[in-house]
């Protein structure tokens, strides 16, 4: 019989075209996104050493990082977004890739249009110059970003050397809280192990809370996967999986998909195969989480006080250095901080499950009139779901307005920044100093503490809003 194997062991396996000893794998890669803001480059550099793309059905292009969220009929302000978006267009009609640009019905942010069009499937492998790919391992793929050196490699050889990660599985069964979404479950595990806890590690992430989430709960979770250091995360495809990818428009039809979905019933991990190193958590200990720090690691339950240095896995000196840039002290409740935007929206939390969380919360309130309050769908798919489910009705009664689709407020590549000094409630994944703006200070949190936010205009346990 032969040993048994993780499903990352299977996937990665099944595309390794060349080992090469004491050195990385030469990996095959089915699906390469691409945006305007690391690809131009390796267009640049294709173009100087006269060479080709390979296979260029097999990439895919999106603008997103660098797009206005509204007046996108409008020309882009900034001369470098323009500069990028532009580069993007010519790039891929030059090499005959689908793009779908500002004013496309398509387009949105890269790992919102990926799985939503059948583009994403089980089994695959997945590359993006964006870190955050690691999204798509949602659907049983290893999926992570590369740099714009590795965009050339793909482009050209539709392959990329890789060094094997190490395997980690973390495990949580039981039922979460009503109250408890997929957002909360990852920042508790990165509060568990650190922002750097899975560094070198491919996650797979298995147990009952992850069998009970949606597609769109999984792709949060693997999404914030990078945020403790792993390459990735992934999740066995199941039921729910090829519900939600069967019928889309690049999803194979007919014959074609019953062959894959045999394929894909066999991704999952063998009983007895080993990880390097494990965790397990208990779901009935995850509350609704917040952020207080600096990094994706320093999060806690809302209701308990920013920890004592000795009770975080940051060292002394950055975690106080970090609470000091956020004007946070040791010791204090969360709750009540004052609130001067929201942001609800990001390839983490830029689906519509996660304006249906929000509007549940803001429905009959109105909105807190000292907070912004920023609603950006991932994508024009998801803007449309919106409005035929009424909910744009719902947070337009609330006093709130929907933004048009891009990364938005989750960097600050675009016009939706954070002012310095300015405390922001978050649904992206990161809250480095500066990452929504120079000198912005952001509490990541999921949508529906966002929503208590945004109708209370402090923090606020959304449990008190929801009982």
């Amino acid at each position: 019989m032969s040993e048994p194997k993780s499903l990352f062991e299977k996937v990665w396996d099944a595309h390794v075209v060349k080992r090469i000893e004491d050195g990385p794998d030469v990996l095959f890669i089915d699906r390469h996104f691409i945006h305007e803001v690391t690809s131009p480059v390796a267009f640049l550099s294709m173009e100087q050493r006269g060479l080709n793309v390979l296979y260029p059905e097999r990439t895919f292009a999106t603008a997103d990082h660098n797009t206005p969220t509204i007046n996108q009929h409008l020309p882009v302000e900034d001369p470098l977004s323009a500069n990028q978006l532009a580069a993007l267009e010519t790039n891929t009609s030059k090499y005959g890739i689908s793009h779908w640009g500002l004013g496309h019905y398509k387009n949105g942010i890269v790992h919102v249009v990926g799985p939503e069009n059948g583009i994403t499937l089980p089994g695959m492998t997945i590359v993006c110059g964006d870190s955050h790919t690691s999204t798509h391992g949602a659907f049983g793929a290893i999926a992570f970003g590369i740099g714009t050196s590795e965009v050339e490699m793909v482009l050209t050889s539709q392959c990329i050397m890789q060094p094997r990660p190490k395997k980690m599985r973390i495990t949580i069964n039981g039922k979460v809280h009503a109250s408890v979404l997929p957002k909360d479950v990852i920042l508790y595990i990165i509060s568990k192990i650190s922002a750097s806890g899975a560094t070198g590690y491919f996650v797979e992430y298995a147990g009952d809370v992850f069998s009970d989430m949606s597609m769109e709960g999984r792709m949060t979770v693997c999404n914030m996967s990078i945020e403790m250091g792993a390459r990735g995360g992934m999740i066995a495809p199941d039921e729910k999986t090829i519900s939600y990818i069967k019928g889309r428009e690049f999803t194979p039809k007919g014959e074609a998909f019953e062959i894959l979905e045999k394929y894909w019933a066999t991704l999952k991990t063998d009983e007895g195969a080993s990880f390097d190193k494990e965790y397990v958590f208990d779901a009935s200990d995850i509350e609704p989480m917040i952020t207080y720090g600096t990094n994706p690691g320093l999060g806690i339950a809302i209701s308990k006080p920013i920890p004592q240095p000795d009770e975080v896995l940051d060292g002394k000196a950055s975690y106080l250095k970090s609470l000091d840039y956020m004007g946070f002290n040791v010791g204090e409740s969360m709750i009540g901080k004052n609130v001067d935007y929201v942001f609800l929206g990001s390839c983490t939390n830029g689906r519509i499950e996660d304006f249906r969380q929000f509007a549940a919360v803001v429905k009959g309130r109105k909105k807190a009139d000292n907070v912004i309050v920023w609603l950006v769908p991932g994508s024009h798919q998801v803007e449309d779901q919106i409005k035929a489910e009424g909910i744009l009705d719902i947070i337009t009664e609330a006093g709130f307005e929907l933004r048009q689709p891009g990364c938005s407020a989750c960097l600050a590549m675009n016009d939706d920044k954070i002012p310095a000094g300015k405390y922001a409630v978050s649904t992206s994944n990161r809250n480095f100093e500066g990452r929504q703006g120079p000198g912005a200070r952001t509490m990541l949190a999921s949508p529906l503490v966002a929503a208590a936010a945004a109708v209370t205009g402090k923090v606020t346990d959304p449990r008190t809003l929801l009982n």
